[in-house]
């Protein structure tokens, strides 16, 4: 088992900027991609960054690209996500992902094979 803790989350206006937290626990985190996902009210979770279990392969979604960075530090068991020039649209609740075994880069919830419990991003306009 994986253990996901998301933190980070806030009310920030539009324009603004937050980094968010995942730090992972129970397995080694090495061995795992990494991916955050977002779901708004009333719109099903999308995908929004992922990296692979080295840092080497990253990808994002295009509604985030220029804007959004995602790392990974394995040595602190963490991963991050930084929002930059933040939009009222990426108003949601944020998931870390931890990614099925074999995963290289997880961008669909079916790749996930644990989720944090969610952190709230509110970007009032």
């Amino acid at each position: 088992q994986v253990q996901l803790v998301e933190s980070g989350g806030g009310l920030v206006q539009a324009g603004g900027s937050l980094r968010l937290s995942c730090a992972a626990s129970g397995r080694t985190f090495s061995n795992y991609a990494m991916g955050w996902f977002r779901q708004a009210p009333g719109k099903e979770r999308e995908f929004v960054a992922s990296i692979s279990k080295s840092g080497s392969i990253i990808k994002y979604a295009d509604s985030v690209k220029g804007r959004f960075t995602i790392s990974r530090d394995n040595a602190k068991n963490t991963v991050y996500l930084q929002m930059n020039s933040l939009k009222a649209e990426d108003t949601a609740v944020y998931y870390c992902a931890a990614a099925r075994d074999t995963i290289v880069v997880v961008t669909t919830s079916s790749n996930v094979g644990y989720w944090g419990q969610g952190t709230q991003v509110t970007v009032s306009s």
